[in-house]
């Protein structure tokens, strides 16, 4: 059975830092990531890592946030640094695995910014 387990979110003063973790079980993902999603507004990509390390961000947490992955530990982590109030919104992790095609999520953790 396929698992995404996030931990790590919080409330956090703007200019602040956090790290999420999402550790996965039962299966092998090629692209692992982190999605966010505001109240009232679609989810969207923050940052995504292939097993060999490439990485892409969204434009708005360039030069803030880092993705990093273990696949020893098949664990993916998303340090947010320099965190804006417009950060705040609940965080999903997912990963991906294209054959035989598999797209999972976890729960969700909220990240609050705020003063």
């Amino acid at each position: 059975q396929v698992q995404l387990v996030e931990s790590g979110g919080g409330l956090v003063q703007p200019g602040g830092s956090l790290r999420l973790s999402c550790a996965a079980s039962g299966s092998i993902f090629s692209i692992m990531g982190w999605y966010r999603q505001a109240p009232g507004k679609q989810r969207e990509l923050v940052a995504a890592i292939t097993r060999g390390g490439t990485t892409n961000y969204a434009d708005s947490v360039k030069g803030r946030f880092t993705i990093s992955r273990d696949n020893a530990k098949n664990t993916v982590y998303l340090q947010m640094n320099h965190l804006k109030p417009e950060d705040t919104a609940v965080y999903y992790c997912n990963a991906h695995r294209p054959f035989p095609s598999l797209d999972s999520w976890g729960q969700g953790t909220q990240v609050s910014v705020s003063s």
